[in-house]
């Protein structure tokens, strides 16, 4: 018996060129699609920060009213030291637009749901 294994290993070849090849190109398939996945999640992240940031406007714009009376009309009026209702003007939501009338904040780049 033990005879029968030694020979079988002896006999034994190791990955022919085509078999490497093979797992190669699966290997190669595989991070494709990876590849692809991970952008589509980027750009569902940018989306997602971008709606976050234009909310955090919108209370901040809330509290301004809520405390001044008046709607705010440029965002100098929420980052400016003497209220600092925001820290700065958030980097990705590109123009942001004050609306009085109908109490809201839109941007460029971004729409609230």
């Amino acid at each position: 018996m033990l005879q029968r294994i030694r020979e079988s290993r002896e006999t034994e070849n190791g990955f022919t060129l085509i078999e490497l090849l093979i797992v190669i190109v699966v290997l190669g398939i595989l991070a494709g699609i990876v590849v692809f996945g991970v952008s589509t999640f980027r750009t569902d992240a940018t989306v997602a920060a971008c709606k976050s940031s234009l909310k955090t406007v919108n209370v901040a714009a809330d509290a301004f009213d809520a405390k001044t009376g008046n709607y705010p009309t440029v965002i100098a009026d929420l980052t400016t030291p003497a209220p600092g209702y925001l820290r700065g003007t958030p980097a990705n939501t590109g123009a942001l637009t004050f609306n009085a009338a109908n109490r809201d904040v839109t941007a460029a780049n971004c729409t609230l749901p």
